[in-house]
């Protein structure tokens, strides 16, 4: 009797962060952000999901400068998150990701790649790595910049309780009761509200803060994490108010939290 075939090993999901220079002037040297483990196993992969094909190219070519890539640029298999992803979010559980995983079925390594710092936190990945799991996938985020925990790390606001809510409505009267809101939670729980922004409104965002919320509310920002230029600020709202412009500009990106 000839014994059964002893299964392919399956694939691992690999949870690739980028540096968080994504749409800005300046660019860094990956080995100032990016531990060179983190840049090994990427340059050993051949399969990716990603959020943008163009950017996950353009990121794998400058790992390839430092860490040169196994296969060439050329001949590896990029696959896209649908578009809808990008738009509504993919941390609900409608969208099944399974079939981007595939190559995991057939022992590939597969990397999980957002713009900007780690997949899957405040950027589409949820959906894959949910679907690893229920593939029976081994899954590994390597380390690297996550710009959430380095702008609460730097604020001085409670790092043992708070939550990330994304971005506030961009309608003036909807956002400044969603401000209003987000104050007397962290006020009353002292949970630290963390919120992002499109660059380019990011003063705006700032002067919907600074005319809502009330002096004693410490607001902090946080910009260009991991850049030379990077500046956190954080101090009550009255002290804010000096000096305004001391805020984020409108092409850098930018984290608002405030807290008590």
């Amino acid at each position: 009797m000839t014994p059964a075939a002893t299964p392919a090993p399956l694939g691992i999901l690999y949870l690739v962060p980028a540096p968080l220079d994504f749409g800005c002037a300046e660019t860094l040297d990956l080995h100032s952000t990016l531990p060179g483990a983190t840049l090994e196993v990427a340059a050993g992969l051949g399969h990716w999901v990603c959020e943008n094909a163009k950017s996950a190219r353009a990121y794998l070519k400058r790992i390839d400068a430092v860490v040169p890539l196994r296969q060439s640029l050329q001949s590896l298999s990029i696959a896209e998150l649908p578009r809808i992803v990008h738009k509504k979010g993919d941390h609900d559980g409608t969208f099944d990701a399974r079939t981007l995983l595939e190559p995991a079925l057939h022992g590939h390594d597969v990397g999980l790649l957002s713009e900007a710092g780690m997949p899957a936190v405040a950027d589409p990945g949820s959906s894959v790595v949910r679907s690893a799991h229920a593939m029976g996938l081994k899954v590994v985020p390597l380390v690297g910049p996550v710009s959430l925990l380095l702008a609460l790390a730097g604020s001085g606001l409670n790092g043992q309780n708070f939550a990330f809510v994304g971005y506030l409505p961009q309608e003036p009267d909807a956002r400044t009761a969603r401000i209003r809101e987000l104050e007397t939670l962290a006020l009353r729980t002292g949970q630290t509200q963390l919120f992002i922004e499109t660059p380019y409104r990011n003063q705006a965002m700032l002067q919907a803060l600074l005319h809502t919320l009330h002096g004693n509310t410490r607001l902090c920002t946080a910009s260009g994490l991991t850049l030379p230029r990077a500046c956190i600020i954080s101090q009550p709202v009255s002290q804010w108010k000096k000096n305004p412009a001391a805020g984020p500009d409108n092409a850098t990106p930018s984290l608002f939290l405030l807290g008590r």
